[in-house]
């Protein structure tokens, strides 16, 4: 088994903007600028803009606290996907699922609650993997090492 897991701390480059899938899912894309911990040639420091997405209860606490500038930290796992897009070309996405989201620092005072536990949204872990519990016997002469 692998060891997928990403913690970040940055800012929210816009409002969250809560969409529904067709389903009714709540779910966001939202983007954090996050400092490098090293200076540039001229002693700024450099961000990187990291795209995460988050969904269902999380996605909701997101719209209802996240404002751009706010300070969040992200604990979540990298994900890879791939789609055509209208003119036929190939795009490759990478981004943050997001498992676990904190409310650092708020952007607007009128969202401060004085609740720490209210600024922290952890998740039931997520049930849609219907392989999540499925085992593979795999023979040790089909390993590569």
């Amino acid at each position: 088994m692998g060891l997928n897991q990403v913690t970040l701390v940055g800012r929210l480059t816009k409002d969250i903007e809560l969409k529904y899938t067709n389903n009714g899912t709540a779910v966001t894309r939202f983007t954090l600028a996050v400092n490098r911990n090293y200076k540039n040639k001229q002693g700024e420091y450099d961000a990187d803009f990291i795209v995460c997405q988050a969904w269902r209860k999380t996605a909701e606490f997101l719209s209802n606290h996240g404002s751009k500038g706010g300070r969040l930290g992200v604990v979540g796992r990298i994900q890879t996907r791939n789609y055509e897009d209208q003119n036929g070309n190939r795009v490759y996405v990478t981004e943050v699922v997001t498992d676990q989201v904190d409310m650092i620092d708020w952007a607007d005072d009128k969202k401060t609650t004085g609740n720490k536990e209210a600024n922290r949204h952890n998740p039931q872990p997520n049930t849609d993997d219907p392989f999540q519990n499925d085992t593979i016997d795999i023979d040790d002469n089909d390993l590569p090492f």
